[in-house]
């Protein structure tokens, strides 16, 4: 897939190491500060807003600029906002709502990097590999971000939170210097200038009137507000002795690690299972393996069957992912695929900060155990969609622009 493409895979996994750690440290760090499940929910409502807000411009600019060099100013910050967390953190200055101000800087930075880091992909290796290179880059991002980062942010906390802290400083600067030896242009060439507005508008009418992507779009969002709303509490129900669970934070990085453990699994089977059971099927398996990863604590707090479902929930959401990226990036056009990711991510990941924010509500209004079992069912509302999504219709997005 070329050296470039290897490249970028350092690059990634390097981020996602630091993502990991950021992702577990953030709310071990704040239940020190609040045990109320709306305030710890809070936190990740204020990371994944910027998915609703800014996501649209992130797309533009996306199409606009040098996608390379968009990815490293949006790490360049992330690390600047962590050192700055962690010195605060040294001085004792640290409060739940100086974590929901860095928070939402990171949200800001990451809508900018994955934004452009979906997009640059098929610039950097052609559309046959489309499939197996986003399954390789999902293998090295979820192995970094949750089978090492998450464990690893565990430990680290343990020991100090400036270290749990230092360690994706570090980590964001290596990433950095990973794409500076990126080589070309990855600037989309213009016929005319035009303005922001415009340009927003233009990807937004491509998506709305792609009736497969609009869906993909819909039914993505469904699951990331249900999951959106389990993992924002979860922790809750599993750290601490009065949790259901009553694990330490080390443990619980671990059994968060089984979910890309699952991931990893299914990065490498992903083209198989999809060219096996066709498209169509192997996403309503995701969907099916999506609803127990959620679900399950609704039912037993057993950390081996949590566990376990975790592991399939991981490798079905590999699975989805690898499949819907990989036909969105052949059937749009490059000039646009900045505009359009950022416009399905919109409707795909702006449900976080709103699942995170029912997430925190049911749990104060009903308790945990039923507020998994609601996002369970809201998971399995996604079949519906999976009457558009057909083998049929996929096959004729691509020929429709071979």
């Amino acid at each position: 897939m070329g050296t470039n493409y290897w490249r970028l895979w350092t690059s990634s996994g390097l981020s996602n190491l630091a993502d990991g750690i950021i992702s577990v440290a953030l709310p071990l760090v704040a239940i020190q500060f609040t045990r109320s499940p709306t305030l710890i929910a809070g936190l990740t409502v204020a990371v994944t807003l910027p998915w609703l807000l800014f996501a649209l411009p992130a797309g533009a600019l996306a199409d606009r600029l040098d996608r390379r060099r968009a990815m490293l100013g949006a790490n360049s910050v992330r690390a600047l906002l962590i050192a700055v967390l962690g010195l605060a953190v040294i001085l004792d200055a640290g409060s739940i709502w100086g974590l929901y101000a860095i928070a939402l800087g990171l949200g800001v930075a990451e809508t900018i990097y994955d934004t452009s880091a979906q997009s640059i992909m098929p610039q950097v290796v052609p559309p046959d590999l489309l499939p197996r290179a986003n399954g390789r880059l999902y293998a090295a991002e979820l192995t970094a971000n949750e089978f090492m980062g998450r464990p690893l942010a565990g430990f680290l906390v343990a020991t100090g939170t400036a270290i749990a802290f230092a360690a994706p400083v570090a980590l964001w600067g290596l990433a950095v210097v990973a794409l500076v030896f990126l080589r070309g242009s990855f600037r989309v060439e213009r016929s005319q200038r035009t303005s922001m507005r415009h340009d927003i508008a233009e990807g937004l009418r491509f998506l709305w009137r792609h009736r497969l992507l609009r869906t993909f779009a819909v039914m993505t969002g469904l699951f990331n507000f249900a999951t959106s709303a389990m993992f924002a509490v979860f922790v809750l129900y599993a750290v601490g002795p009065s949790s259901a669970m009553g694990l330490s934070e080390q443990a619980f990085g671990v059994l968060l690690a089984a979910v890309a453990g699952g991931s990893l699994f299914g990065s490498f089977v992903a083209e198989s299972v999809g060219r096996v059971l066709g498209r169509a099927r192997a996403l309503a398996l995701s969907i099916f393996l999506g609803a127990l990863l959620v679900g399950i604590p609704a039912v037993t707090a057993n950390l081996f069957v949590i566990g376990a479902a975790f592991f399939l929930g991981g490798t079905g959401i590999v699975i989805w992912n690898v499949t819907v990226v990989s036909l969105r990036q052949r059937i749009t056009p490059n000039g646009l695929l900045g505009r359009v990711n950022s416009g399905y991510r919109l409707v795909a990941w702006g449900t976080k900060p709103l699942g995170a924010l029912a997430g925190g509500l049911l749990a104060q209004l009903l308790g945990l155990p039923p507020t998994f079992a609601i996002m369970a069912l809201l998971v399995f509302t996604m079949l519906v969609g999976m009457a558009i999504a057909t083998d049929d219709r996929m096959d004729a997005a691509e020929r429709a622009v071979a």
